[in-house]
């Protein structure tokens, strides 16, 4: 077992920070006000140079990160109000703008405080477009910020400054996004509510919460991430949110382009290329990305298109509409897992010559916004989504099996069709002289799966064709099933300002949810020489209504501007999958009377910024986790391994999770009439860190084996560390990475046999380096990826990409050439 090996890392993470210094871009924040020092409330305060608008809240306070630094170009307006233009120079903090009604005549100056610097994470504000975020634990991360291979969507980077994450490196390629946290199974972002532009993107939002589809990371403005008190607003989920805010249109160009081309390892090419822009009161963005390689193992190869295209008009000043299309399709061969012995001989082994994987996602999405009038707005979108996926290969329960040419294979389609609506109601009021913000907001949502697993033809090419099944079929049975749905949910939050400094914020939720299944299960009787005898149906409908209510509070003190103590607990619930309710699968079997889940989720933590160098967040947190679905080893017939999937019992998760950024260099530490282009005026250096200390046990089961053990998916150490450093056009960025070990299964089996699905998944540790330069419209990038070449796996998995181990990729490198016109 890897013990932690934090105390050899460090003098060499010490030595790199020396080495290094990253130019942060900085944050524009302050106050809109009236001429009589009133807050104006729903205000846009609008930075030109980058086409970005921020919302004041209740106190008329607004915040723009990741801007330039330098002269900006300000634009700030309100209803009722005379807009105001005018230039700031940034790095600075604590601007005051005042705006004066229609019938004045004078505007009173722009007061600039001292300067302040920015940092790489960032959190929401309490209130932001038709969302509450107060009293809750979020995150921010802004990609231009960064300094990282954004091209192959390398999770592990773009979300280093999120602590307690456990990622799940499933291709190089950053194809499918697997995150977890806090002990929630990362697979394909299961257990958040994933959005791109605040709709839905997975296959199914409560049957089969899973997604294939991952926004390019070049083309995402912000990634928002709202712990398990997003479960009010945003649905039942025990993780929380996950939101992909795109790219918009250049409001001062009438075609903006962007073109990124980026060569790699294994024979990597990624291509992404936009254009936006603004015509009178209509305005665009679009992309199309082509990315492909042939991975660190043989058998690797992929082959992905994305296209993105994003249309609105403003009819009035308080009235925009748009609407968004997104494609994405990819091929992968899968090189298939392996089992302790293969991985210990040689990780970058693959004895799976025929095993595929196709995706074709289509998104479609119509919104509206529309101001009532200052304090008010009302949202509404509209969103649907035709998809498959289709899996095709050989995946015997042991995986050191040789794999024939004359074998049938498993294939498993999947096809999904839903839609569903939203609107939202946010008003800012005042009730005998105290601030209030009420939120209102309703979803219907109704899906259709149709999935069908069978016999899939021999060869070794990507055909997915059902054929009739043989004796040389290497699955059992066949199913073809539908899986409706219905949804339908109300939801009502409020902040109550009690004083300038404390607020309390209740929330309620209404669910209800029809699931049902109708399908024929064909089992398969054979002789030992693999004759068919006999064909069994079974014909199953199963159809499950429920409806239940969902409570919330929330918290939040600020004895002063830059400190912030919240608290706040919210209950959860997360409904059987359609994977929960029927699947053949070798590896794994379905316990028939599974439950769904429920519990609660509470945060309690400190945020803040100190001196203008230190920005922090420390929070504890806990997880109630009833009938957490889990799966135990248990043994076949022939003494084969095999998974038991159901309810393992109560399962609580606690833990501290703490980040912290230092600004150790700045520009504003050079004399004060230092030229802006001096070296010593650009250059900059901050360190970050953070880590996630987490305890989680089954407290309650009827199973002996599952009981006081160690929850699976939880690290006990999540520890990142990193730096940004630059010198002029010069950036750099270093990043380490360690997980102490972890287990697969709730009876924390440290081996699975000749199948590999469970057991230990090791310590782990790894090294990322990055640098880039920037002149004008020229921008040149490097990364290396896993500097180390450390061997080392994150995930043993049951079914496809497996099943068995995936060794994660060794040693890559990437160079980037971006242009913007």
């Amino acid at each position: 077992m890897m013990r932690f090996p934090v105390y050899r890392a460090l003098p060499l993470l010490l030595t790199l920070l020396l080495a290094l210094g990253a130019r942060a871009q900085e944050t524009l924040r302050g106050r809109v006000l009236t001429t009589a020092a009133k807050p104006v409330i729903g205000g846009e305060v609008y930075v030109k140079s980058v086409g970005r608008t921020a919302l004041t809240d209740s106190t008329g306070r607004f915040e723009l990160r990741g801007l330039p630094a330098g002269v900006q170009q300000v634009q700030v307006s309100a209803l009722g109000f005379q807009a105001l233009q005018t230039e700031v120079r940034l790095p600075a903090d604590g601007f005051t703008f005042e705006l004066r009604s229609r019938d004045q005549t004078t505007l009173k100056e722009v007061v600039v405080a001292a300067p302040k610097t920015t940092f790489g994470q960032t959190r929401l504000r309490e209130v932001e477009g038709t969302a509450i975020f107060a009293a809750k634990k979020s995150e921010v991360i802004v990609p231009e910020n960064l300094v990282a291979n954004l091209a192959t969507n390398n999770a592990r980077q773009v979300y280093a400054r999120v602590p307690g994450l456990n990622i799940w490196e499933n291709d190089g390629g950053g194809l499918q996004l697997s995150i977890g946290g806090r002990g929630l199974d990362p697979n394909r972002t299961s257990n958040f509510n994933v959005r791109q532009n605040n709709y839905d993107i997975s296959a199914d939002a409560l049957g089969y919460p899973e997604s294939y589809y991952t926004p390019p990371t070049e083309a995402v403005q912000r990634i928002q991430l709202v712990r398990g008190a997003a479960s009010l607003q945003y649905g039942t989920q025990f993780g929380g949110l996950l939101n992909f805010e795109m790219r918009g249109p250049d409001p001062n160009h009438k075609a903006a382009i962007t073109s990124r081309q980026t060569v790699g390892s294994f024979g990597f090419f990624n291509s992404f290329n936009s254009v936006g822009g603004t015509v009178g009161k209509l305005s665009y963005y679009t992309f199309v990305q082509y990315k492909r390689g042939d991975g660190w193992r043989p058998n690797s190869h992929f082959d992905s298109k994305t296209a993105y295209a994003d249309v609105r008009y403003q009819f009035t000043d308080n009235l925009k509409v748009g609407a968004q299309y997104t494609h994405m399709d990819y091929l992968a061969q899968q090189p298939g897992g392996l089992n302790d012995k293969q991985f210990a001989q040689n990780p970058r082994q693959s004895n799976r010559e025929r095993n595929w994987f196709a995706v074709d996602w289509n998104l479609f999405n119509v919104n509206a916004d529309w101001k009532l009038s200052p304090k008010a707005n009302v949202n509404f979108i509209g969103f649907g989504l035709l998809a498959s996926r289709k899996s095709l290969g050989f995946r015997p329960n042991q995986v050191d099996r040789r794999d024939e040419e004359y074998i049938g294979r498993d294939l498993i389609t999947g096809d999904f069709r839903n839609y569903g609506f939203e609107a939202r109601f946010l008003d800012r009021y005042q009730v005998a002289g105290k601030d209030g913000v009420l939120l209102m907001g309703a979803r219907y949502y109704r899906g259709n799966t149709h999935s069908i697993q069978g016999f899939g033809p021999a060869g070794r090419g990507a055909d997915f064709s059902f054929v009739a099944p043989d004796q040389f079929a290497s699955t059992r049975n066949r199913s073809d099933y539908r899986f409706p749905n219905h949804n339908v949910a109300a939801f009502a939050e409020n902040i109550f300002y009690l004083s300038e400094k404390f607020s309390v914020t209740p929330g309620v939720r209404y669910e209800y949810i029809l699931t049902r299944s109708n399908g024929t299960l064909d089992v398969i009787n054979r002789d030992l020489a693999g004759n068919i005898i006999q064909i069994r149906s079974q014909d199953e409908h199963r159809e499950s209504g429920r409806g239940f209510v969902l409570g919330g509070l929330g918290l939040n003190y600020k004895p002063r501007e830059q400190l912030e103590i919240y608290g706040n607990v919210s209950q959860n619930y997360r409904s059987i999958t359609f994977s929960d309710m029927q699947i053949v699968n070798p590896s794994s079997v379905i316990d028939p009377n599974l439950q769904d889940e429920r519990g609660y989720s509470a945060d309690l933590g400190v945020r803040g910024e100190k001196t203008g160098r230190l920005t922090y967040d420390v929070s504890l947190f806990a997880l109630n986790y009833g009938n957490r679905i889990g799966e135990i080893q248990e043994y076949d017939n022939l003494n084969n391994v095999y998974r038991r999937r159901l309810n393992a019992g109560r399962a609580f998760i606690a833990g501290l999770e703490t980040y912290g950024e230092l600004e150790l260099l700045h520009w504003r530490d050079a004399p004060a009439d230092a030229a802006a282009e001096s070296p010593a005026a650009r250059t900059q250096w901050s360190v970050f860190g953070n880590v996630a200390l987490i305890r989680g046990r089954y407290v309650e089961s009827q199973l002996n084996e599952v009981r006081g053990k160690r929850v699976e998916f939880v690290p006990d150490v999540n520890l990142k560390l990193g730096t940004r450093a630059g010198y002029g056009p010069f950036k750099a960025s270093l990043q380490y990475v360690y997980l102490s070990d972890q287990y697969s299964d709730a009876t924390n089996a440290p081996e699975g046999g000749g199948s590999a699905v469970i057991g230990l998944i090791p310590a782990y540790q790894i090294l990322d380096a990055s640098l880039s330069w920037e002149r004008r419209w020229l921008k040149l990038e490097a990364s290396v990826n896993n500097l180390a070449d450390a061997r080392y796996f994150t995930r043993r998995a049951t079914a496809y990409p497996g099943p068995g181990i995936l060794p994660s990729d060794g040693r890559s490198y990437f160079f980037t050439v971006g242009v913007k016109l």
